[in-house]
């Protein structure tokens, strides 16, 4: 079976919709145009045009793109920030704020028109915010799935807790986990395909994928295919095979 997957897209639309592209040539080469793409989360902040990606995936999947739209830690401060502004991520409590440049927040609400969040008062950005944001970006962030499983892959936005059945996985690891997952090289039955850990590169470590090469950093973004588990990254050449790091 051949699946495709993109990479954190952080707000880069011009990055996606190459993407895009890359994966509607590699479905002609292989005439197969049906294949599923997996997107593994963080659509919006850092980048210049969250609102054009969010709408783009929005649009896609309404006309009937097999896309799979997975959620990321960003996507989740993003509505959180939306629902309550005092609101802190577990992850996050006490430690940063959405609009921390770190995070990007005040990228994603400077794509809707909510200029100079970084020094205007919390509630006032808030409510402004809330005005302009369309409720169909909160509602589609908001439903992502967390993960998805094929027989040999697992797709997710962070990783999993080694050991723990899929079904007892929390939240908070799935879409935060770092610690404890990224150090583990024990076979986890599926290769994992993950983001959220940026490299320079995509890295493939044997029992797990990482396609977050940065572009919430400004460096490009992975798109690749596996079939089964062999997995290319595809650029305007073609394929080209990522093997195991030894």
């Amino acid at each position: 079976m051949r699946i495709y997957a993109i990479g954190d897209i952080h707000g880069q639309l011009d990055m996606l919709l190459t993407a895009h592209a890359l994966i509607e040539a590699d479905r002609t080469a292989t005439g197969d145009r049906t294949a599923q793409v997996v997107h593994l989360g963080d659509y919006n902040d850092r980048g210049l045009d969250s609102a054009g990606v969010i709408q783009t995936l929005i649009d896609g999947t309404a006309d009937g793109q097999p896309w799979i739209t997975i959620k990321g830690n960003h996507d989740r401060l993003f509505t959180g920030f939306l629902n309550d502004h005092q609101w802190e991520d577990p992850y996050l409590a006490g430690r940063l704020h959405w609009f921390d440049p770190r995070l990007g927040g005040d990228k994603t609400l400077a794509a809707y028109g909510v200029e100079d969040a970084l020094n205007r008062p919390l509630d006032e950005v808030h409510r402004e915010a809330v005005s302009v944001v369309p409720q169909a970006h909160r509602d589609f962030l908001e439903s992502r799935p967390l993960w998805h499983q094929t027989a040999e892959l697992l797709f997710v936005h962070a990783g999993i807790r080694p050991g723990l059945p899929l079904e007892e996985q929390d939240e908070e690891d799935l879409i935060w986990i770092r610690e404890g997952f990224l150090e583990d090289d024990s076979d986890h039955g599926h290769l994992i395909v993950h983001g959220h850990t940026a490299l320079e590169e995509a890295q493939h470590f044997g029992n797990r994928v990482d396609l977050d090469s940065g572009a919430g950093y400004f460096r490009p973004l992975t798109v690749a295919v596996f079939e089964e588990r062999k997995c290319w990254t595809l650029g305007p050449e073609g394929r080209a095979l990522l093997v195991p790091a030894i």
